[in-house]
């Protein structure tokens, strides 16, 4: 067996026959600009054909879907190790997966509560235990010799009602005594209390003395006991008594368990789930901020937003015959309205309004019900037409589920504790805070064999969670709120749980998202899994992980079509002396990303969040100097994007609407007044199908269809625009309705989307694609690089300097046409900004940027803070939450956030330059930016 994988004339997407040996159980680095073809060679080569090698091992029925599965572009892959890639991508938006069901921590403890919980009574807090009749047989020989007891069964409790027939079975199995609210009768005289029973009954099973050998006789009463009452047994002495039960129940609350198995603590589970939620947490309800965005605005001047565009008459009427009869002022602002009259409007009226209209000279009255502007919403969101329900759900905002708290449980699940706490409670610490809990739990007796096992492996996986610097996370945290970064390191932790050996593993930039504190952690992780026997391939740009690795592969020596070549192959210290290498020529310090000569000040104007309190953050003050690059700095889970997309934008926005700042996020915002808009340029999709390009993104696509509508052929066939565009009838392929692509289910693994095998993926039908503009039809331009159209359309400027801006941002590699589903979040979130980029700027706009740099080489940094200059510069602010160092020491101003993840973050650390920053020695950020400043500190 070789200590290669060997790799021959691979030509998958811009490779250019490329040959090269990749050493096994090695860490193996491939790096290079932003579309050299690294994620080429390791994923759409590498792991892809791992894949289908998979697949080929699989059952006949599995491998019907081979001839599905694109095999890349390669002549060889000799020696190839089965294959785990693990991607950027979001683990799932289901808001029912969270981090500890995604990881199995919580399956695991579930059972732990399920075999070793104390049971609490939801109601008093009551500890209660079950018994067998062993143990209560025990407890009551427990009792002095000589000592008269009576041993009782509780046969109706806190019931009303008339029971002759149970009186008569009690009689016939030779019970003749019993006690009704603690008055001992005999139920041969029951027949007079048969009317009204309004008490509870007991009856008297046995009168023992406890002697040496009653032991057996002890024994019959409590089973006769257990049987009469359904599980209960009491034992009277004199006045004291004490109740038994078979099963977990609080005889003085009425509240019983059923068997305590996993599943009760399960929100995805009937048996669990809180009942008012169904295990979600939350609820979707009516938003009245969104409803009256504008409380300073009457009702005729729009401050119900729903009602805007309403043309009724019947419904014109209504508010008129409204404003009449209850006195309600339709020209007063909404704030100004006494609360009965808003509630009309609101919430409507019980009874039918009475209303009349004319008709000739004759008036006509009629009844009509008013259900205010909640009602009619509520019809829109049951209604069966698509545009009504998405009409409804912008007015609603997603609440904590009152019931329940947002625990997702019913309270009988979260009654029952381990160390003082519910399961709730426990999936709401923080995975380091975990750690330290469970590694200090203690169990006696029988529950420690039990726990052992369960405890051991919840250990394991916190442990490997910690290791790849996701400490700060909780359990509860919904898996569609983590980033595509953190997202890839719970799969990480997840596959080095997994303990496999002689695996090829594929990772794409897992440090994203780690502040530089936290990456020494990841790399020794990675090397532990090389460690135990596999190959573990990281597309990467970070430059300790570069460094730190066995071997580098660095492909170039540009972008799409002049990139695809491998530069350099060796270690690192030998890339360091490439002089072809860019990446090398980085490393080595010949060529930098300068630092900026003077540092902007601003234009004077601020916006300031008084009393940050979402999440984690602690109540702080936060100023950020308008006209200027502001960054976002802090370790991962310090509180960064909470404060600038949680509680800055969502407040900006709601100001810019005239509402109110909520109330959980933050005291106030001021500054308003000192800009117009506010843009979160984030890194979700631009789309979620093939549908979605670039092209069309970007507006780009238009001109181009106008391009072709223009042409000579398309005049004389009357093709107009709408004939170049893929989302209508007419021109396009009708197979795939213009997608290029069909999706197949594949049912075990991930669904696939094959190219159209009617149009080949071109999109288009025959016609369409008879139509040329300098010898390319319409889908050969899509299929075009952003490059290669710049020189392609060189000759109309609208054109060429929309692709430009493509360009700056450093996407000139990719293609017009590529389908959105194969774009990266760094990827989306640069082609959103080059939109902005191509309207007109007001010079008073506040942009976001949450870690832009992702999937950037250094040379593609150093072009994208010339944009954020560029920005700046006409007056606008930049606001970039980011952990790299070289965009950091770029900036006029940082906040840092900490000291430290979680609950231990969520504080200001540092505000001002980067000089000052690096000298602040509380500041992580500033210990690893005084490297980078070098002399001018």
């Amino acid at each position: 067996m070789s200590d290669k994988i060997i790799v021959r004339g691979a030509r998958q997407h811009n490779l250019k026959n490329i040959d090269v040996d990749i050493p096994k159980n090695k860490l193996v680095v491939i790096t290079g600009v932003s579309g050299s073809g690294k994620s080429s060679l390791a994923i759409d080569t590498l792991y892809a054909e791992g894949q289908r090698r998979y697949v080929e091992s699989l059952s006949a029925y599995a491998r019907q879907f081979l001839e599905l599965m694109e095999k890349p572009d390669v002549d060889s892959i000799e020696y190839l190790s089965p294959s785990i890639c693990i991607e950027q991508k979001t683990i799932s938006s289901n808001p029912r997966s969270t981090v500890g069901t995604v990881t199995e921590i919580y399956d695991y403890l579930r059972l732990l509560f399920a075999r070793v919980g104390d049971v609490f009574c939801p109601e008093c807090g009551k500890r209660i235990e079950k018994y067998t009749v062993q143990q209560i047989v025990d407890k009551i020989l427990e009792y002095p010799i000589s000592t008269k007891l009576e041993v009782l069964s509780p046969v109706v409790r806190g019931k009303k009602g008339e029971y002759k027939q149970l009186f008569k079975n009690l009689l016939k199995e030779g019970f003749v005594r019993g006690y009704v609210d603690g008055e001992l009768i005999r139920f041969e005289d029951a027949p007079e209390l048969n009317k009204n029973i309004k008490h509870d009954i007991e009856v008297v099973v046995d009168r023992v003395i406890i002697k040496e050998d009653i032991k057996r006789r002890i024994t019959d009463s409590v089973e006769v006991a257990l049987r009469l009452s359904d599980g209960l047994v009491i034992v009277k002495s004199g006045d004291e008594r004490k109740l038994f039960s078979e099963k977990f129940s609080c005889v003085d609350c009425g509240v019983s368990f059923a068997e305590i198995e996993p599943r009760i603590f399960s929100f995805n589970n009937p048996y669990g789930a809180c009942p008012e939620c169904d295990g979600i947490g939350s609820k979707m309800i009516f938003d009245l901020d969104l409803i009256i965005p504008d409380k300073r605005l009457s009702i005729r001047d729009g401050a119900i937003k729903p009602w805007e565009g309403v043309d009724d008459f019947y419904f014109y009427n209504t508010l008129l015959t409204l404003s009449e009869k209850y006195n309600i002022d339709l020209n007063k602002p909404v704030d100004a309205l006494e609360k009965d009259k808003l509630d009309i409007l609101l919430y409507g009226l019980e009874e039918p309004l009475e209303m009349y209209t004319f008709k000739g000279d004759k008036k006509i009255f009629y009844k009509k019900k008013f259900a205010g502007v909640l009602g009619y919403l509520k019809e829109k969101l049951y209604s069966t037409s698509k545009s009504d329900v998405d009409f409804a759900k912008q007015f609603m905002s997603e609440m904590h589920c009152e019931l329940c708290n947002g625990t997702r449980l019913k309270k009988e699940s979260l009654a029952i504790k381990i160390g003082g706490k519910n399961i709730a409670e426990i999936s709401g610490m923080t995975i380091e805070e975990l750690y330290d809990f469970i590694r200090e739990l203690r169990f006696d007796g029988f529950r420690a064999k039990v726990a052992e096992r369960v405890l051991r492996e919840i250990e394991r996986r916190l442990k490997f969670l910690v290791d790849v610097g996701l400490e700060y996370l909780t359990l509860n945290r919904s898996s569609g709120t983590l980033s595509g970064g953190e997202s890839q390191r719970i799969r990480l932790a997840t596959q080095i749980g997994a303990g496999l050996t002689g695996v090829l593993y594929v990772l794409d930039e897992p440090s994203i998202g780690l502040h530089q504190r936290d990456n020494d952690r990841l790399i020794k992780t990675l090397k532990g899994l090389r460690d135990i026997g596999n190959t573990v391939v990281v597309v990467e740009h970070d430059e300790d992980t570069i460094l730190s690795s066995d071997w580098v592969i660095d492909m170039g020596p540009h972008a799409g079509r002049n990139g695809g070549e491998v530069v350099f192959s060796g270690t690192p210290e030998e890339l360091i002396r490439c002089e072809k290498s860019l990446t090398g020529k980085y490393l080595s310090g010949k060529l930098t990303i300068d630092i900026p000569h003077e540092r902007r000040k601003g234009n004077g104007k601020y916006i300031k969040i008084k009393n940050a309190r979402r999440h984690n953050l602690k109540n702080i003050d936060v100023a950020f100097p308008l006209g200027t690059m502001i960054c976002v700095t802090g370790v991962s889970g310090s509180g960064k994007s909470t404060l600038i997309i949680d509680v800055l934008y969502d407040s900006v926005v709601r100001k810019l609407r005239g509402q109110n700042v909520k109330k959980e996020n933050c005291e106030d915002l001021l500054g308003i007044e000192n800009i117009d808009k506010i843009i979160d340029i984030d890194q979700s999709p631009i789309g979620r199908t093939p549908r979605s390009n670039p092209a069309t993104y970007t507006g780009v696509f238009t001109d181009i269809r106008e391009i072709f509508a223009m042409t000579v052929d398309a005049k004389k066939r009357g093709y107009k625009m709408g004939r170049f565009s893929f989302n209508v009838k007419g021109g396009r392929c009708e197979h795939c309705q213009g997608e290029g692509y069909i999706k197949i289910e594949m049912h075990f693994l991930p669904d696939m989307y094959v190219k159209c095998d009617v149009c080949h993926g071109a999109r288009y039908n025959r016609d369409t694609l008879d139509i040329t503009y300098k010898g390319k039809n319409i889908a050969e331009v899509l299929d075009m690089t952003v490059n290669q159209a710049y020189e392609f359309f060189e000759n109309i400027p609208k054109l060429k300097n929309k692709l430009q801006i493509l360009r700056d941002v450093g996407l000139g590699y990719i293609k017009l046409g590529q389908p959105a589903t194969t774009l990266s979040g760094g990827e989306a979130q640069r082609i959103k900004l080059a939109r902005e980029l191509m309207k007109k700027m007001t010079g008073k706009t506040l942009y976001l940027f949450d870690e832009p740099t992702t999937g950037l080489h250094m040379d593609d940094v150093k072009k994208l803070i010339d944009v954020f200059y560029r920005l700046v510069d006409a007056g606008n602010t930049v606001i970039i939450i980011e952990h790299n160092l070289d965009v950091i020491k770029c900036a006029d101003y940082i906040i840092d956030l900490g000291p430290e993840g979680g609950d231990k973050g969520g504080n200001i650390v540092f505000c001002g330059t980067p000089e000052e920053c690096a000298n602040c020695k509380t500041s992580y950020t500033g210990q690893y930016l005084k490297g980078k400043l070098h002399a001018k500190v």
